[in-house]
């Protein structure tokens, strides 16, 4: 079971990630919704297009675009439609 941690908290759990460029992608239903808020911000990867972001909310406290998903991947990323990703002190193990 790969579990995603912040602030002592676990926010993600699931048997199913994907890993791509060394992180691990969980499917939707893996992450803990109530600690995440949608983020305005935006990214762009040539390969796997545009990337959408949530902030944290654990015990009080942000983490601001500390998850990302793409809503509509290209398809050579099509693997991780649905998935979300962590980063900024966010513990994968």
């Amino acid at each position: 079971m790969v579990q995603a941690k912040w602030n002592g908290v676990v926010i993600a759990e699931s048997d199913d990630t994907v890993v791509v460029e060394g992180n691990h992608y969980f499917p939707r239903d893996g992450v803990w919704s109530k600690y995440l808020v949608h983020s305005d911000t935006g990214s762009h990867c040539p390969w796997k297009g545009d990337a959408s972001y949530h902030s944290l909310i654990v015990a009080g406290e942000m983490n601001e675009d500390a998850a990302w998903y793409y809503p509509e991947p290209k398809e050579a990323a099509a693997e991780i439609a649905g998935r979300i990703a962590f980063w900024k002190g966010v513990e994968v193990s």
